[in-house]
């Protein structure tokens, strides 16, 4: 189907952009209002639910594991334009700040779309093995492997768009 064919093109393609540290990329076809869930209890772990969380959950993920390579083995796309979910199998390496390339993590994202936007990132991967990187880099001196997951709360979220927009002052003319 051809739908299919363009989802995964443009999931690989967002591989591509977190591979190349192009973070703007990377999140481009992420809505607003997204649930970003990361497995583990370490620097990469925890949940998000805006696009400015996750863009900078990206940014830590450059900063703290700065040569990861993720490999895409397999995608499979189900559902209509309104409504797909997305699965991403994948395999990511690095060679650690210690010159440990044994760093090798396997996992899947559960993306789901709606008419293209991403709502709903899930990634699982092994937390053993990404805690263990994230520790040998702290090790080596990079304090923010070792940092407080990224999270940010529904309801920061929904108390900001439920804000009134703020006013804008009319200019008056003289007299």
């Amino acid at each position: 189907m051809l739908y299919s064919y363009i989802v995964e093109k443009r999931i690989r393609q967002t591989f591509d952009h977190v591979n190349n540290h192009r973070w703007d990329e990377a999140v481009k076809a992420v809505a607003p209002h997204v649930h970003h869930r990361v497995s583990g209890s370490h620097a990469l772990g925890g949940e998000c639910h805006a696009k400015k969380a996750v863009r900078s959950w990206f940014e830590r993920l450059g900063r703290v594991l700065p040569n990861l390579h993720i490999k895409v083995n397999n995608i499979w796309v189900e559902g209509w334009p309104w409504h797909t979910t997305v699965f991403a199998q994948w395999d990511g390496t690095a060679t650690l700040l210690n010159g440990d390339a044994s760093y090798v993590n396997r996992g899947l994202h559960v993306f789901t779309l709606r008419w293209g936007r991403v709502y709903a990132l899930e990634e699982f991967q092994d937390s053993q093995e990404a805690a263990r990187g994230l520790a040998a880099q702290a090790a080596a001196g990079l304090k923010e492997a070792v940092a407080e997951p990224i999270v940010s709360s529904r309801s920061a979220v929904r108390d900001r768009a439920s804000s009134p927009a703020p006013r804008r002052s009319r200019a008056t003319g003289p007299g």
